[in-house]
């Protein structure tokens, strides 16, 4: 095909952007090939009157303006077409890595040093996602429902949606959606740990009981635990305006200041830019001095400066630290961001809140004393300490007492889970009390189910003893049993005797000596003691059927017959460190028993109380 050809022949030079990627390329493959063919014209054998009709034009006025402006746009400008030219961008990108701007060592170090830095931000963005996954399962202390009263209807809400002024009911495994003035309870005890770190259950009412307002009985705050009764109250604070909420605000407005690496990084690299700069300013006027333009100082000055700088400090040090992460990782022990790996390790004390922290946060039977000796329970997490005789006849009385005299249950669906790790309801004492008798005797629910509960008088802090009556079919004995358990030195008051060796002995002076100094040794070790006493009701005043009234006492609540002493702490955990300082509002003699629990206070050292007495 010849070059000269007619009008018809032509295609327009310009073309639309949108066309298909494979039909450009296939054209110009085309247009390539018609090039490399060999010149083929017919025009220069044409006479004038063909030549003029083929393209159009006048031989003597040629062309006209419109004319012209449309052949123009058909054919494209009379030039040449430029070959394809590298942009500027990529030309930059060849020239800095040629041999004359950069060693080809650098440019593979530089892509290293990328790789380990995006691959370390990869983990450390990893490990904080982790760690912040984790926080927000925190949120679960929240609680997600509240009853409330509005229009005299009880209605359940979402807790978020609770405000001041409402009128809230909370029962036993709620948790209190909002700081609330009580107005009326039942029974009602609250879990204030998590808000003040007392591990006894606090028990609620609507009278005022103390000016300090965490320690009064009427108020119950945000996200602590109803653990038995129920309880009315009105909202007072909600949000960041509950005791809770201003402690977590307080705690997140706080100014953390720089760990220890980090104050060791800024002084190392203020050293290397105070050199650097030196080196440079010094290399840079010496340039200039030996004949150098001042372009060539200044990148004499760019170039030490840039040589200066430790790349491989920051891949360096978040490599070692995630590493540390990780191996803490493998044991448990969740790192939320990864400068607190080297805070840990240059941390020579830790100071430490006592319950829950140091100790389990469950109070659990530690001694029992019956038949004039001390025993030592097993507190320990795994119940791989010490025992005791369980055949003794006293010890099942003791047990049997525990057991019936005792409110705590264990909630539905744990027959799989080890007894201590079981949840209660009930208070701490009961509930310590309800899990040893468990491990030692077996079912306590069984046992109950054997002497059914006709009557009780609830623990009070008037008379300092709870009480119940049951229904006994023990071959032996009477068909009504008298079970009570309280403060030591009011059971021993409305006792006459006392069981030694599964026989009833008269309580003489001997005897109360003896259990005055059980009592003074358990309560030295920093534990919480409680007594027991049984009877078995005379049938011929208590026969079968008989209505016990326990608002005007209808039974014998004195000449009862002493069994033992069992005392409960919260024991330590079983992972302490060795360096701590233990922060209580305890008792010194709880402090002192617990630090000894967990090797703070060694045999033979003395504390401060020691020293002062």
């Amino acid at each position: 095909m010849g070059l000269g050809r007619g009008k018809d022949d032509y295609k327009l030079a310009a073309t639309t952007d949108g066309g298909d990627k494979k039909t450009k390329k296939a054209q110009a493959k085309k247009d390539m090939d018609d090039l490399k063919k060999e010149v083929d014209l017919d025009d220069h054998k044409l006479t004038l009157d063909e030549l003029q009709r083929k393209y159009g034009t006048d031989l003597t006025r040629g062309l006209s303006n419109s004319r012209a402006k449309e052949i123009l746009l058909r054919d494209g400008p009379n030039a040449l077409t430029p070959p394809p030219t590298t942009p500027e961008w990529v030309k930059f990108c060849k020239q800095s890595i040629t041999q004359s701007e950069m060693v080809n060592d650098n440019l593979y170090l530089g892509i290293v040093l990328t790789f380990v830095v995006v691959i370390s931000a990869c983990f450390s963005y990893y490990q904080d996602a982790k760690s912040s996954r984790i926080m927000d399962s925190f949120k679960n202390m929240v609680p997600q429902q509240a009853l409330v009263i509005r229009e005299g209807e009880k209605k359940m809400i979402n807790a978020e949606e609770v405000v001041v002024g409402d009128l809230v009911e909370v029962k036993g495994g709620d948790k209190i959606p909002a700081d609330f003035r009580l107005i009326s309870a039942h029974g009602c005890k609250v879990d204030n740990s998590s808000l003040t770190g007392e591990s006894e259950a606090q028990s609620r009412g609507p009278e005022f009981s103390s000016g300090n307002p965490l320690e009064t009985k009427n108020l119950a705050f945000y996200s602590t635990n109803c653990v038995e009764g129920t309880a009315r109250g009105v909202v007072i604070n909600t949000g960041n305006r509950t005791v809770m909420g201003r402690i977590a605000c307080l705690v997140s407005s706080l100014e953390v200041g720089q760990t220890p690496i980090a104050i060791e990084i800024d002084h190392f690299i203020n050293i290397i830019t105070a050199v650097a700069c030196t080196l440079g300013a010094a290399f840079c006027i010496l340039s200039m001095f030996l004949g150098y333009t001042w372009l060539e100082a200044i990148i004499f000055l760019i170039s030490i400066i840039v040589a200066n700088v430790p790349e491989g400090l920051l891949p360096t040090v978040t490599v070692c630290l995630t590493l540390t992460a990780k191996r803490m990782a493998k044991k448990n022990c969740l790192v939320k961001n990864l400068e607190a790996v080297e805070t840990l390790g240059s941390t020579s004390t830790i100071c430490s809140d006592k319950t829950g922290t140091l100790t389990q946060n469950r109070m659990t039977v530690a001694h029992m004393w019956f038949e004039n000796q001390i025993y030592e329970a097993d507190t320990t997490e795994n119940q791989s300490g010490a025992s005791f005789d369980k055949s003794s006849t006293t010890w099942a009385a003791l047990a049997r007492v525990a057991g019936l005299c005792n409110r705590a249950v264990f909630l539905a669906e744990q027959s799989n889970v080890p007894i201590l790790q079981r949840d209660v309801a009930g208070d701490a004492s009961e509930s310590a009390l309800l899990k040893c008798i468990e491990l030692c005797c077996g079912s306590v629910r069984g046992m109950r189910d054997k002497y059914p509960n006709i009557a009780e008088i609830p623990f009070n802090s008037i008379n300092k003893y709870q009480l119940s009556i049951h229904k006994n079919s023990t071959p032996g004995e009477t068909k009504h049993l008298l079970v009570m358990k309280g403060a030591p030195e009011r059971i021993l008051d409305r006792c006459s005797t006392i069981m030694i060796q599964g026989k009833e002995q008269p309580l003489d002076e001997e005897m109360k000596d003896a259990f005055e100094n059980a009592y003074v040794e358990l309560g030295g070790l920093g534990e919480r003691v409680l007594g027991f006493c049984h009877l078995n009701l005379p049938d011929d005043h208590f026969p079968e059927g008989y209505k016990f009234n326990t608002d005007e006492v209808n039974f014998p609540t004195e000449n009862l017959c002493f069994i033992g002493l069992m005392s409960m702490i919260d024991p330590p955990r079983a992972a302490v460190p060795d360096a701590v300082i233990m922060v209580t509002g305890d008792h010194p003699i709880t402090a002192k028993a617990i630090a000894k629990g967990v090797g703070i206070i060694s045999e033979g050292n003395e504390t401060v109380e020691d020293i002062a007495a």
